[in-house]
């Protein structure tokens, strides 16, 4: 029997998702995300690059500059407010103590009761080989979830002013193969395909059809395969750790 997802808890009020790049959050989750701002909470977004080598016939420094346009204006639609780039390389994100310091700033800056981010495993569903930049900014998100709650791990983030911060609460890992929880996605559905399609010239440089059907049939396909787990809706999934 496939096991039930529970609703992920709601008892919180601030939350800090943490991606590679400017669309991650926008395959799938943002349906969450437009869901919990409509309930009064607060959601903000830290990427790590800018995207600038997601798109071949676009120069990196072209890119940029495109990419994070759009990635405020899709997150803006489903009401998110505060979008941060850490500007680490496109492509060639390292998993190491700089990244892990950066994430655990913002986390302290914004003092998160949930942090989001996503798939850190090799592999989507065991099919198919995950890219580097993402096991590194998710592995990296999980880790600074202590780091940011230690004072003696980069000290030198107290020199910033930046105090210990021991209020996460949980980390959702989206995208993951081994989800436990879920989200209605039928109240922020529409904001979400409107969300993805904000980033129109990176999916009209990804593929020949026509934008709107591509990010709805997508995003369809995606709630709905999680619907026999969660009671016949429509859901975002996240696999769920405490801290």
């Amino acid at each position: 029997m496939t096991q039930r997802l529970e609703p992920l808890p709601t008892d919180w009020r601030r939350a800090l998702a943490v991606v590679a790049h400017p669309d991650d959050l926008e395959y799938g989750t943002a349906a969450a995300v437009a869901a919990w701002t409509d309930g009064g909470r607060e959601v903000a977004y830290l990427l790590a690059s800018r995207g600038e080598a997601g798109i071949d016939t676009l120069p990196p420094e072209e890119c940029a500059p495109v990419r994070e346009r759009e990635q405020r204006a899709g997150a803006a639609v489903v009401g998110v407010r505060t979008v941060e780039f850490l500007d680490h390389r496109d492509g060639v994100i390292e998993y190491g103590l700089d990244l892990r310091r950066d994430i655990a700033a913002a986390i302290r800056r914004h003092r998160p009761e949930l942090v989001v981010t996503l798939n850190h495993r090799d592999t989507w569903g065991q099919t198919a080989w995950n890219t580097p930049d993402h096991r590194a900014v998710g592995r990296a998100a999980l880790d600074a979830v202590a780091d940011a709650g230690n004072r003696w791990i980069f000290p030198e983030l107290l020199r910033q002013g930046l105090q210990p911060w021991h209020g996460v609460r949980w980390t959702a890992v989206a995208g993951s193969d081994r989800p436990t929880h879920a989200v209605d996605a039928t109240a922020g559905f529409e904001r979400s395909v409107r969300s993805l399609l904000e980033h129109r010239t990176y999916i009209e440089a990804l593929t020949a059809e026509d934008p709107e059907r591509y990010c709805r049939t997508l995003l369809t396909d995606l709630a709905q395969s999680a619907s026999e787990r969660f009671g016949g809706r429509p859901a975002v999934t996240f696999e769920v750790l405490a801290h």
